[in-house]
Formats: C-alpha cells, sequence, structure tokens
C-alpha cells in the first residue's frame, strides 16, 4: 500500500467518526428540541389554568355581596356536576372566600371521599392531572356562562381533558355532550383522541404526508 492509500484509508476513517459523531449529535439535538416543545406545551397549560383561576377570583372579588355568593354556587356546582360526571359521586369542589380588608380572597378545594374520610386539596395537588383538566374546563365555561351580560357563540376547546386517562375518557365526551345541550352552545374541539373526536356530531381527521395535510371526514354514525 503507498502513502497516497494510507493517507486516504485514514482519511476516510475520520470521516466516518466524525459522521458517526454527527448523527448522535443531532438524534441528541432533536431530543432535546422534542423535550423543550413539550415543555414548552406543559408551561403554557400551567400559565392557562393560572389565568383562568385569576379570571374566576375576579369575578368574585368585583361581584357584591349578594350576587358573589350566587356566582360562588353557581361555579361550585357546575364544577362538582364535572368532577362528579367524570370521576364519580364521591368528588366536589368548593370555593373559600375570606375577607381581606375590603377585598374578597377566593381559594378553590378539590374535596375527595377515599374510604369514609374526606380529604380537601387545592386541584393541582388532586390526584393527576386529569382533575386539574377538568376543574379547568368548568371554570372556564362558568366564568362564560356566569358573566353578563351572556357571550353568544361556540365554545372553542385546545386538547381538551388531555390529562384525563383513558379509563374516564368516555365520561369526558358524555359531560361535554350534556353542556353543549345544556347551555345550548356549539362546541368545535381540536384533540389527538380519537375517543373524543368520534363524540362529535362533525368531525375531521387531519394527517400530515409529504409535509402535506389531509383532511378526512370520520364516520361518527
Amino acid at each position: 500500500m503507498n502513502d497516497y492509500s494510507f493517507q486516504l484509508e485514514k482519511l476516510e476513517a475520520r470521516f466516518k467518526k466524525a459522521q458517526d459523531q454527527w448523527t448522535r449529535l443531532d438524534a441528541k439535538k432533536q431530543l432535546l428540541e422534542e423535550q423543550l416543545a413539550n415543555k414548552i406545551k406543559e408551561l403554557d397549560s400551567f400559565f392557562e389554568t393560572i389565568d383562568t383561576y385569576e379570571k374566576t377570583r375576579v369575578l368574585l372579588q368585583q361581584s357584591a355581596e349578594y350576587a358573589r355568593e350566587q356566582a360562588k354556587q353557581q361555579i361550585e356546582t357546575l364544577v362538582t356536576n364535572a368532577l362528579q360526571y367524570v370521576f364519580g359521586p364521591l368528588f366536589s369542589f368548593q370555593i373559600e372566600l375570606e375577607e381581606h380588608g375590603n377585598k374578597a380572597v377566593a381559594e378553590f378545594y378539590v374535596v375527595s371521599e377515599y374510604e369514609g374520610v374526606k380529604v380537601k386539596t387545592r386541584p393541582q395537588d388532586s390526584r393527576g392531572g386529569g382533575v386539574v383538566d377538568i376543574v379547568t374546563l368548568a371554570l372556564r365555561i362558568a366564568l362564560i356562562e356566569t358573566v353578563q351580560p351572556r357571550r353568544e357563540g361556540p365554545l372553542l376547546l385546545d386538547e381538551p381533558g388531555k390529562h384525563v386517562s383513558g379509563d374516564y375518557v368516555l365520561y369526558l365526551y358524555e359531560f361535554l355532550k350534556s353542556l353543549s345541550t345544556m347551555f345550548n352552545r356549539q362546541i368545535i374541539m381540536i384533540t389527538h383522541n380519537y375517543h373524543l373526536a368520534q363524540s362529535g356530531d362533525v368531525a375531521y381527521e387531519v394527517s400530515i404526508k409529504d409535509g402535506i395535510s389531509e383532511v378526512t371526514k370520520i364516520d361518527n354514525t
């Protein structure tokens, strides 16, 4: 083997080694980007939940005493119904109002019963993320239905109940259908959950092939 061939083999080996290293680093980069995107989604969801809680607190703070009690009862009832519809009768929602100076401060709690013992926790401390999803969803609907004058139009939902486990998805979509009937509102929903998609009167599946979106109507009959 002449010196030229030897040098060429060394260069090819170094190139192959560099290529393998680049492939590993690129895979690691893609993994980190996916993890970052997921964390950003979780953070956005967290801020949406906090925003819903704060809007509910503001509604209760700015209401007169009688109207505040009425709003409190309506919100408690709607959120309790949502929790019981999805998770069963051993759940309820409570709002505790305390006067600090001239301002009413509202705190939210989920009350659950285990083997005859009642446990009161904040929604974010209840079992799994599914409880937070249902409380937040019900609070948003309660805000829409409580604020006067009543706002018309459809209810837009983006990934409702995304942390609700598969055991409870059936109850979630039955709850959504009952909401639509109860408040006479159309629900427009974006979801990756096929069971939720099947609950709609009209549903479409959007898929991507070769970078092009394809829309197919789902037969829910």
